[in-house]
Formats: C-alpha cells, sequence, structure tokens
C-alpha cells in the first residue's frame, strides 16, 4: 500500500489486505440477507446526496453524477483520497504513468495551490488470477512474480516524481449501478451459485498449486473488489471524501466497491466523490495502451528518449478525465512547450544580470498581465482542474514576456525592469512546481552546475567575442562607403565559427545584435540546437 499525505513525502508499506479482507468477507456475508440495512434512505442507484462540511470552492467532475459538482470535504482543509494501484504481474506502462501522474497533479493541485492537506492511500495487488497465471508460466511463486514487479512500478513511480464468496447484489435493493453501463454490461465469470448474474466473489476458492488461506468457506484467497473496500476502510473507515482511478475501472470493479462498502459500513453513501482519469492511446489506435493487449510502451524504456518534466507536460496538456494519444508528434509538442518556458527563463534572468541589452520594457503593462494571468491559472484549476487551460495562461505570459526582450546594440539611457521579470519568472517556476515540474533543478540544471569553473570561463571568452564582434560590426563611415569595413570582416567570421564549435561542446551561444549571451547545455541534441541558431543570428 502507498500512502502519503503530501506530493514528495511518501511511505510505502506492505499492504495486509488478505487478513482485512478475510474480516470484510465476513462481515458482508453477514449482512447480504438484510436489505435495506443502511442507515441513509438512498432511491435508484444513480442518486447522489451532496455531503455537508467543507466546502473548498473548487468545483470537480464526479462520475457519480456525470457532472461537475463543488468539491466539498468532511473535515476542513484535509481530503481523504483513495486510488486503484496496479496489479504487478508485468512492467508498469505509459497507460499506468498517465493516470498515476495525472491524479498526482491533482492532489498537487489541492494541496500547494488550494491549502488541501491531502491523505492518500493506493493499493498495490500482489495476488490475482493474472498473477498466478504468469507464476506458473515462469514456474517461480506468485510472490516472487509480484514483489519483482512491485518494486520495479516503485521505482518508475518515483522516476516520474510520484497497490468463490459472492455478494448478493440483491441485497442492497435498487442502489447498485451508480455508473453508466453498469446494467447490462458484462458479467463476472461464476457458476450456478450465483442469485444474480452480477453477483461478483467476495472470495474465490483455490485451484491445486495456488496459493491459499484458511477461511469458514474452505481454502482460497480475496476476490478482485475486496481488497480495495479493506484497504481504504482500515485507512479512512467508513467515510471517503475522494475515489480515484482510470475509466475502464468504474465497471465493474469501482461499482462492486461501493456495493461491499456500502453494505458493511450499514451507510448510503461511501465514496463522495469518483474521479476517472481517461485512456492513453497509441496514435492512430481505437484501442487503449494495456498490458493484456501487448500494445504499450514501458516506463523504463519511455525514459530512455524522454524526461519525467516532458511526460509531466504531455499530461498537462489535456484534461485528465480525456483520453489521450501517445505519439512522437504530442510528445514533441509537450517538449517544445517547456523548452518555449526555459528559453523565456533564461533570456529573463540573463536580462536581469544586465547581458542583455533591450528596448525600454513596457513595465505596467507585465505587471497588469501577470495578475491577470495569475488570476486566471487559479480559476482553471479551481475549475475541474483544468490544466490546459492554466498551461495555455503560462504560455500566454512567456509570449508576452518574450514581446518585451527585444534587443539593442546600444543602451546608453535606457531604463531597465529587472523586478516585472523577476516576479514573471518566480511566479512560472512556481506554478511548474506545482505540477512536479522543476525546470531549476532538472538534470540539464545539474550537468550545467557540474562544469564549476567553466561557467567564469566561458562568460570571459563571450565577453572577449562579445568586443571583437562589435568591433568588427562598426559601420564605414560616410555616405560613399556602406557596410562594413572589409578588413574586419575575418574578425566577424572567426567569431561566427568560434561560436560553431562550441556547440556540440555544450557551448550555446546566441548573439543579440551587437551583444551575446551564453548557456551551457548537455551535448545530447546540441547540434540541432545550433542549426537553429544559425538560422536566426548574423
Amino acid at each position: 500500500m502507498l500512502l502519503h499525505t503530501q506530493p514528495g513525502v511518501t511511505m510505502w508499506t506492505k499492504a495486509k489486505v488478505l487478513r482485512g479482507a478475510f474480516c470484510a468477507a465476513q462481515s458482508v456475508h453477514a449482512v447480504k440477507h438484510r436489505p435495506g440495512s443502511c442507515s441513509v434512505g438512498r432511491g435508484p442507484g444513480k442518486t447522489w446526496v451532496r455531503p455537508s462540511g467543507f466546502d473548498t470552492g473548487l468545483k470537480t467532475f464526479n462520475s457519480l453524477t456525470k457532472q461537475k459538482e463543488p468539491l466539498i470535504l468532511t473535515r476542513e482543509g484535509i481530503a481523504t483520497w483513495y486510488s486503484c494501484g496496479p496489479t504487478v504481474y508485468d512492467h508498469a506502462h505509459l497507460g499506468h504513468a498517465c493516470s498515476y501522474v495525472r491524479f498526482d497533479i491533482l492532489q498537487r493541485i489541492l494541496s500547494r495551490l488550494f491549502g488541501i492537506t491531502v491523505i492518500h492511500a493506493m493499493v498495490i495487488t500482489d495476488i490475482d488470477d493474472k498473477i498466478i497465471k504468469r507464476s506458473l508460466e515462469d514456474n517461480v511463486s506468485p510472490t516472487t512474480i509480484a514483489s519483482v514487479y512491485e518494486e520495479e512500478f516503485k521505482r518508475d513511480m518515483l522516476s516520474l516524481k510520484v497497490c468463490d464468496v459472492y455478494f448478493d447484489i440483491q441485497s442492497i435493493g435498487h442502489r447498485y449501478g451508480k455508473f453508466v453501463g453498469a446494467v447490462g454490461c458484462q458479467v463476472e465469470p461464476g457458476n450456478s451459485n450465483k442469485r444474480d448474474g452480477r453477483d461478483f466473489a467476495l472470495w474465490k476458492p483455490s485451484k491445486p498449486q495456488e496459493p491459499f488461506w484458511d477461511s469458514p468457506w474452505g481454502r482460497g484467497r480475496p476476490g478482485w473488489h475486496i481488497e480495495c473496500s479493506t484497504v481504504a476502510s482500515s485507512v479512512f473507515g467508513s467515510q471517503l471524501d475522494i475515489h480515484s482511478g482510470g475509466i475502464d475501472l468504474a465497471f465493474p470493479h469501482h461499482e462492486n466497491e461501493v456495493a461491499q462498502s456500502e453494505a458493511y459500513h450499514l451507510c448510503g453513501q461511501w465514496a463522495n466523490y469518483f474521479l476517472h482519469s481517461g485512456h492513453l492511446h497509441l496514435k492512430g489506435s481505437a484501442e487503449k495502451m494495456s498490458k493484456s493487449l501487448k500494445n504499450f510502451v514501458t516506463i523504463k524504456d519511455f525514459l530512455q528518449s524522454y524526461s519525467a518534466n516532458e511526460f509531466r507536460m504531455f499530461c498537462l496538456l489535456a484534461k485528465y478525465r480525456s483520453g489521450v494519444d501517445y505519439s512522437d508528434g504530442s510528445m514533441l509538442e509537450a517538449r517544445t512547450s517547456l523548452r518555449t518556458i526555459a528559453t523565456f527563463i533564461h533570456d529573463a534572468t540573463v536580462y536581469m544580470k544586465g547581458q542583455l541589452h533591450c528596448s525600454p520594457v513596457r513595465e505596467a503593462v507585465l505587471w497588469e498581465r501577470l495578475a491577470e494571468i495569475k488570476s486566471s491559472v487559479a480559476k482553471a484549476l479551481a475549475d475541474d482542474f483544468d490544466t490546459p487551460r492554466a498551461i495555455s495562461a503560462v504560455m500566454n505570459l512567456v509570449y508576452h514576456g518574450n514581446c518585451q526582450l527585444q534587443p539593442v546594440s546600444k543602451c546608453e539611457g535606457v531604463t531597465r525592469s529587472p523586478a516585472v521579470f523577476g516576479a514573471m519568472v518566480s511566479y512560472i517556476t512556481d506554478v511548474l512546481d506545482v505540477f512536479g515540474i522543476d525546470l531549476l533543478h532538472s538534470k540539464e540544471a545539474a550537468e550545467v552546475r557540474s562544469g564549476g569553473s567553466l561557467e567564469a570561463v566561458v562568460e570571459q571568452l563571450t565577453h572577449f567575442r562579445s568586443e571583437v564582434r562589435a568591433f568588427a560590426l562598426v559601420p564605414q563611415d560616410g555616405p560613399t562607403k556602406p557596410g562594413l569595413y572589409p578588413e574586419r570582416i575575418p574578425l566577424l567570421k572567426a567569431c561566427d565559427t568560434l561560436r560553431n564549435d562550441l556547440a556540440p561542446l555544450g557551448v550555446l551561444i546566441k548573439d543579440r545584435g551587437a551583444t551575446s549571451t551564453w548557456e551551457l547545455t548537455p551535448r545530447k541534441g546540441s547540434q540541432r540546437v545550433q542549426d537553429e541558431d544559425q538560422e536566426t543570428s548574423s
């Protein structure tokens, strides 16, 4: 089980699922013949009762009502949140990552932006039909299979900066069927002991060579749904604010969780809000990315080509509950967005240091734009965590900042405005940090810091080159001699050659009129950066 109270502070513990599941199964079995035993009266299955408590001022799309609802928490400033984790029988893939990263972003927004402490629990399923099947195929114990892939899953999540006795459906009256498609959908396989085709297993009898535990119904193991109800109940008791998971889990998994939990706790509304994330698809495929379909990209393989920051930006560019296509094109969009932001932060920092001379800045306009963007971002995130709209607002701020950073060759008498750019950079980095993106302490930044005294050397070299270029760019005197001094043109070419030779070594020099700026970059991909710079510089 994963349990944490805020992003970045995570405690992994082994869930005591089986003992709790055994007790819960006994209790649910004992009340299954007591229809209408819940203390709160309910109508049809889709009825939802607005909870009483602390109104956060946010709205979120609730799968129980199929519309946005005010997010009201049982206790002020505290959100209890349970989410379904993976079944660890194979490598975790981007479909898993997309759901977990999306909900991690939502929890960060609640915690960092709106000051709500999130207490989050997630179960990792380590006993299941798929795990047993894989163990028989590989001729190892189910425990070994689960242990290997559980540890791999934990490492993947850290790298992305982010766990048959039948339930009698008729015993809870008409309250079964809270999610669209629940009635008439595919039912769980079983035998003639079922009273209703929708009845599902609380306790499954073990087959030869399968793990088992003793119970009043013989040797067996928990059914698919009971573990989530057991873990959530053991952590949060009979009331839960938020339950999340992939949209494919709404039925039957979440439907059956609700049924058995409300029967066990004798309550009418166990979880107040259900949040479901959309599927991740390979572009051009109608099928979701999944292990069973063998159409997945593992997280480990993905991180060989892209960074965790880039994947988070990819997730931010789509609403958490919408389906999203994964492709090189969509990842390039995320990479480009990050690069645009990073370039602005760099240029603004260079300006604040006095290394970039610009035309007079319309400071009042930028202060006004910053205030508008702050308000827009807060409103977007309070409206069902609309991250695409928030990112669009941030990119708009970057655009207006870039419009003001217009380099000039001479700056005598020009008033500088570093304060407003400092405020803009601070706000943008804070917003990205809320989303789990840290551009200031990224892998690239670490490589720059490892250069040590190299920065001082590059600074002196760039300064010397700038003086040489300024000398070479002085125009000839008189109307009859337009252009540069011919004898100085070789100096200008030598400066260009030096710039081009340094780029593959990770030193990127950008000429801005008669002045120049520099930055240290990873060698990987530096040739592409160099080519782009050549197109825009003199």
